[in-house]
């Protein structure tokens, strides 16, 4: 099956980010098949989707956001994107770095900011330089 697309991307099977994306489901496949004494086929790959799936590529997305390894389905704008001076308050971009790392969505992000007294403005600034929502990328083998 295709995979789908979801905001626009649309991961196809050459992109190398679909084939490692799909070593790893693979990987965890085996792993659980062997677990279970059987092979769980498709079902394992589903389950690896959608337990792993958006770490992993949030992962790969924090790669290239650092410079560490360009990944071509991303934005190549994006790419080094933190080792440049996007916003002056580098302390704070490092903490929402860090919490996207976590999983951090921008309501997560923002109710930090107000828990932690954070400066509103530059939060919004940030996450909107950043842009996760755009960033997302469906994985449906």
């Amino acid at each position: 099956r295709a995979p789908q697309m979801e905001e626009g991307i649309c991961l196809s099977a050459q992109s190398e980010l679909f084939r490692l994306a799909l070593d790893e489901a693979n990987r965890y496949k085996w792993i659980e098949s062997e677990k279970a004494g059987r092979d769980l086929g498709e079902q394992a790959i589903r389950e690896w989707s959608r337990r792993y799936w958006r770490g992993w590529c949030r992962a790969r997305w924090i790669e290239h956001l650092n410079g560490e390894k360009y990944w071509e389905e991303l934005d190549h704008h994006d790419f080094g994107l933190l080792k440049k001076q996007f916003h002056p308050n580098r302390e704070l971009v490092a903490e929402i770095v860090e919490l996207i790392k976590e999983g951090g969505e921008n309501l997560d992000i923002l109710q930090w900011c107000i828990r932690e007294k954070r400066d509103m403005q530059a939060t919004l600034e940030i996450l909107q330089k950043l842009d996760i929502n755009s960033r997302r990328i469906a994985f449906w083998p």
